[in-house]
């Protein structure tokens, strides 16, 4: 039987660990979990822990650590940059695909046709968790603070293949897996409804982003951010 799965935002090598007080009740008003039961404890870094608890103290609950192992980062480091939707759902369920198929970063972009540009940042962090813990993995999408898109264009991605997915037709535009590389680094931007400017598709392309195609048909941004996800992460 799998045991519960639980987050810690940060982790040692101390052998003992106080839940905090969400968790704690979790586990033992919820779950009913009592003293000798096992769990395991992740801090979304890789590490996974296997606990035995020793007080379940409904505020405060109590752990041993019994077993230490290091799950490994996905292969490939697939970073999604992607516009903030209107609709907060839709951009709730693209971070929850995301997570699950194990993209390493997600950075909202601000983009001159997003309609949006705050994100409830603590809101889309406990998603991530949630997603994470759901789905047994032990690496938590780093997620970034919103940032303009034209900022992001002309930042420097050392090693990565710098990809951007847009509709507009253009004779160098291909699939993503004619655009790559043998780098296991990969950063695509996503645009918003309306897609990217042309302006933001040249400042792009000047600042070394490939243009990629995500098939024929033209799809919501929180798909074209899954599609893209996945394509990526079975090349």
């Amino acid at each position: 039987m799998t045991l519960p799965f639980f987050y810690i935002s940060e982790y040692s090598s101390e052998n003992s660990i106080t839940l905090d007080e969400d968790t704690s009740r979790h586990i033992v008003q919820v779950l009913r979990m009592g003293k000798g039961e096992k769990l395991n404890l992740t801090d979304g870094k890789g590490k996974l822990l296997t606990c035995e608890i020793t007080d379940p103290h409904k505020k405060k609950c109590s752990v041993t650590v019994v077993q230490k192992t290091e799950q490994a980062p996905p292969a490939r480091h697939i970073s999604i940059a992607i516009s903030i939707l209107k609709n907060a759902n839709r951009f709730e369920w693209f971070l929850e695909k995301a997570t699950e198929i194990g993209v390493a970063e997600i950075i909202p972009l601000i983009c001159e046709r997003t309609e949006k540009d705050k994100l409830r940042m603590d809101r889309m962090q406990s998603i991530l968790v949630s997603a994470m813990l759901q789905s047994q993995q032990c690496w938590l999408p780093e997620l970034h603070e919103p940032v303009k898109f034209e900022d992001l264009a002309v930042k420097q991605f050392d090693d990565f293949d710098k990809l951007i997915a847009h509709c507009v037709d253009t004779d160098n535009k291909q699939k993503i897996h004619q655009q790559i590389s043998k780098s296991s680094h990969h950063l695509i931007c996503i645009g918003p409804e309306g897609d990217f400017t042309p302006k933001e598709i040249e400042l792009a392309m000047h600042n070394g982003f490939k243009p990629v195609s995500l098939g024929e048909s033209r799809l919501r941004t929180e798909t074209a951010g899954v599609v893209a996800a996945t394509l990526l992460s079975h090349i």
